[in-house]
């Protein structure tokens, strides 16, 4: 993705993963914060169920810019059991800072992974 008007190099590619152990918020991903950042672009967000059974995930933005707000993306989105399922249909934005957040209806049966391009202001 490039933004017309706007330097911007490609900083460095992350795959963020996590097992969800426990059916509290986890952060999967925070956008870097430094002042020369641009932005982060997900392109891909895998949830695999490698149980017996199904669960559900939800997948939320914490905005800390201003005054701290959380967004959901996928609100208690099934993912049956032993399958993968691909969230995005198109890449996601995250501005410097956003917390990318993960929580799954029930422990140790989800995992999830991220794909990740960084974005700087400067070449390096």
């Amino acid at each position: 993705m490039f933004i017309n008007g706007i330097d911007q190099y490609l900083q460095g590619i992350t795959n963020a993963k996590v097992d969800l152990t426990s059916t509290g918020a986890t952060v999967l991903y925070t956008a870097p914060s430094a002042s020369l950042f641009n932005v982060s672009i997900v392109s891909s967000i895998l949830v695999s169920n490698d149980q017996s059974s199904s669960s559900t995930i939800t997948v939320t933005i914490t905005d800390t810019a201003d005054s701290p707000a959380t967004f959901s993306l996928f609100k208690n989105l099934s993912v049956e059991y032993l399958t993968t399922v691909e969230l995005l249909t198109r890449d996601l934005v995250l501005k410097s800072g956003e917390i990318l957040k993960v929580t799954a209806a029930d422990a140790n049966k989800l995992h999830v992974v991220a794909s990740i391009q960084e974005f700087t202001k400067v070449k390096n």
